[in-house]
């Protein structure tokens, strides 16, 4: 493998729009349910009472969450047909639909619930990164449409010498079980709580 593509998430910058998602959906053509790109809220806090006056202390951030293309993907690993591919020169987790029998093992095996079966063509889809698109030249269509500049994508190594090396926050699977190609900078609160 070359490069390992990845997303970067920086998570300050997410106001849970949703833009992300509408553009993978509608680029996707996806059914009502299905989304390759979700965007999750993360809230929680309580209020302090000091004397007759409550103060707040409430928090809440978002996290923006697709197929990760994982180092080690475990959906490729469940996949009885090989159907579930992990792209040599880039990283890029893709599914090869006609080897696609339905069975859904991929979907079960997924910590991040990336893959979902589409009732119509009987077969499991997932974020293939906007592979169309790369070979284009553009940027996936969730990072080109996040009016807050919140994604990006890049080489792994690259994205990490830049930002560090987070792949996990509050509400999201540990990510020692896939090694998830996908940097975070996290939100404050994000960290503190």
């Amino acid at each position: 493998m070359r490069r390992q593509l990845a997303f970067y998430f920086e998570q300050k910058s997410c106001t849970g729009c949703g833009t992300c998602s509408i553009a993978c959906k509608d680029k996707n053509n996806l059914e009502t349910g299905q989304n390759f790109r979700k965007v999750y809220e993360v809230s929680g806090g309580s209020y302090k009472r000091r004397g007759r006056a409550i103060f707040p202390d409430v928090y809440a951030f978002w996290i923006s969450i697709s197929c990760n293309h994982c180092l080690d993907p475990v959906c490729a690993k469940s996949c009885p047909t090989g159907a579930v591919v992990k792209r040599k020169k880039d990283g890029i987790v893709y599914i090869c639909e006609e080897k696609c029998i339905g069975c859904c093992r991929c979907i079960k095996s997924c910590p991040y619930k990336a893959p979902q079966y589409d009732e119509h063509i009987k077969k499991v889809r997932k974020c293939d990164f906007c592979m169309d698109l790369l070979a284009e030249g553009r940027e996936p269509a969730c990072v080109a449409a996040c009016p807050m500049r919140a994604l990006a994508y890049g080489p792994l190594d690259l994205l990490v010498q830049k930002y560090g090396s987070i792949d996990e926050v509050p509400g999201m699977p540990e990510g020692n079980i896939t090694k998830p190609a996908l940097v975070i900078t996290p939100h404050r609160d994000a960290v503190e709580k």
